[in-house]
């Protein structure tokens, strides 16, 4: 699929609840969001069906995300059905970590082939204080077992907020020294409850990062990007069994190569993570409409998704998700 500006659209990210077990102070307020009723989030043959007709139109990267994913009921029968759909290239999945321990086994058993952590510290006091109440002990224990199934490449997403986890750059590049992970360094976008808690300073640009990282000695060189469909600039150290990454969506602007549509947990397309604009496939999916009316849709996100988003020019606008919500 091509979208009006001649990008190739061949990644779905496929949110399967607007659920999760943390509370990241950049993420959403401490009491979270509006839970959505049960008969709004679609079921488990509605994102089956929905992720279908997209890899019959050209998706051919499917990441499931949430919330958190892992506590969807029924998460890993999902897995097995998206993991059968003829077509489909690659199969990942974004999670906290925090269930990925005793889980890691079946989810590779039904087809899951790699996952993204997001850890935003190494500091037990700290990563509890930043996700109210999360055991780091927990998250380890994920990583453990997502190396132990074979769910490669594994990547860490760090979050990087001034006066928050800035100060663990340093520490995060030198994991990939020890560990055959992929760390992951991304600049804080400002959307809904994600303005970082009022902290002055809080924006650190990706030179910033890469400054930092140079003034401590490292000096990590380019290298070919880590399996994947993301916008990330990849980097080694010397000897390093693991990777650094960079992603930039303020001071880097990587619009210009986005590949990807979402789908949030109750079957809203949407074109752009920063934009308004969605369509109700799950009011359509229960009306009993055909597959090729649902194609129609996913055309019409295709030609409406905006050339850039406005996060540089509209920092502060109002959204009327959380990030949460819209499944990152």
């Amino acid at each position: 699929m091509q979208d009006r500006w001649s990008r190739s659209i061949d990644y779905l990210r496929l949110s399967v609840t607007d659920r999760c077990n943390l509370r990241c102070r950049y993420c959403m307020p401490e009491e979270g969001v509006r839970r959505l009723a049960h008969e709004q989030i679609l079921r488990l043959e509605e994102l089956e069906r929905l992720a279908r007709v997209a890899v019959r139109l050209g998706i051919r990267r499917i990441r499931v995300t949430g919330g958190e994913p892992l506590v969807r009921k029924g998460i890993v029968p999902l897995m097995a059905r998206l993991a059968g759909i003829a077509g489909l290239d690659d199969l990942a999945m974004t999670t906290n970590g925090i269930l990925l321990g005793a889980m890691a086994p079946e989810l590779k058993a039904a087809g899951l082939q790699r996952v993204n952590i997001s850890m935003d510290s190494l500091r037990p006091e700290r990563f509890r204080a930043i996700t109210r109440g999360g055991a780091i002990d927990a998250v380890w224990a994920g990583i453990d077992g997502a190396l132990a199934a074979g769910l490669n490449p594994i990547k860490l997403n760090v979050v990087v907020i001034g006066g928050f986890n800035d100060d663990e750059l340093v520490d995060f590049a030198r994991l990939t020294l020890v560990r055959p992970i992929h760390v992951r360094f991304i600049e804080w976008m400002p959307m809904g409850a994600s303005r970082c808690s009022g902290i002055p300073g809080c924006f650190v640009g990706v030179g910033q990062m890469e400054q930092t990282l140079m003034e401590a000695g490292l000096r990590p060189e380019p290298v070919s990007p880590v399996r994947g469909a993301g916008p990330a600039a990849y980097r080694r150290l010397p000897g390093a069994l693991g990777t650094i990454g960079f992603i930039g969506a303020l001071s880097q602007h990587f619009c210009a190569a986005c590949n990807r549509l979402r789908l949030t947990a109750d079957g809203h397309l949407r074109p752009c993570l920063d934009g308004p604009v969605e369509f109700d496939l799950k009011g359509l999916l229960r009306l009993g409409v055909s597959d090729r009316q649902l194609a129609a849709i996913f055309r019409r996100a295709l030609a409406v998704k905006p050339a850039h988003h406005e996060m540089i020019t509209e920092p502060w606008k109002a959204h009327a998700r959380q990030m949460s919500q819209i499944g990152g």
